[in-house]
């Protein structure tokens, strides 16, 4: 990476389940929007976790669900950018940030693949915007400006 590319950025499952679900007039736009900025700057990663929550959520939890076919052909397509591979270190590694801190299990380890994956930003609207957790900064694009670059 040239010293003046982009960061890389992981995305959360909440991101996602507005952008494909478009069911939220004010986030919706928001988050497709991000999402097209970072696939433009190949910037977007994300996990395994964020994969798996994603397709239970677009079958099961949002307004209009998906069929498991059609959620699969998202994955696909969000598949085809880096995705942290979740292994046991990494859950010792969530295990350990949750017991110091007060973030969830989840939460946690989603950071700790934020990390793991190289990413400088964490975008997603569960945890507290601007703290910066194992050096990645959270960012919630749906407060205020969005901070993207």
């Amino acid at each position: 990476m040239s010293a003046d590319a982009p960061p890389a950025s992981f995305v959360d499952t909440n991101v996602f389940v507005y952008a494909l679900a478009a069911d939220d007039r004010k986030r919706s736009p928001v988050a497709q929007e991000l999402l097209r900025e970072l696939m433009a700057t190949q910037t977007l990663h994300t996990s395994t976790q964020v994969l798996q929550e994603l397709f239970v959520t677009l079958t099961r939890k949002v307004r209009t669900p998906l069929t498991a076919e059609q959620a699969l052909r998202y994955l696909d397509q969000i598949a085809a950018w880096p995705v942290a591979v979740l292994n046991y270190g990494a859950v010792r590694a969530a295990i350990e940030l949750c017991s110091t801190s007060s973030l969830s299990f989840w939460d946690a380890l989603v950071v700790v693949a934020a990390a793991k994956s190289g990413a400088k930003r964490l975008y997603t609207e569960d945890l507290q915007d601007g703290q910066v957790i194992l050096g990645v900064e959270v960012v919630n694009p749906f407060r205020g400006s969005q901070r993207m670059r």
